[in-house]
């Protein structure tokens, strides 16, 4: 299975979570709603999970190998780090505009 796509759809400054985001597999199968979170022991991806009745948490969807994970999170970082740098830039111009 290949990772075909990855949109950062909304990216915050505050708070631990930095993005979220959807990845594309094969150009047929999308996972909504992963987000990127910033821990104790930097970022990380968090698959998509919905509260259970006793108060915790359940993944939703989740790779089944540490390997795919991995590759999931390779797409997910150079993404995420490829849009901070174009945000970056686009600051940039903009404060070299207006001095």
């Amino acid at each position: 299975m290949n990772i075909t796509d990855v949109r950062i759809r909304k990216i915050t400054d505050e708070g631990k979570m930095k993005a979220v985001v959807s990845i594309t597999f094969d150009e047929e199968f999308v996972v909504h709603d992963i987000k990127i979170i910033d821990g104790q022991n930097g970022l990380f991806i968090a698959m998509p999970s919905r509260k259970m009745s006793e108060g915790d948490f359940r993944d939703i969807a989740h790779p089944l190998t540490s390997e795919t994970r991995n590759r999931i999170k390779e797409a997910i970082f150079a993404e995420y780090e490829k849009v901070l740098a174009e945000k970056a830039a686009e600051a940039s111009a903009v404060s070299e505009q207006t001095e």
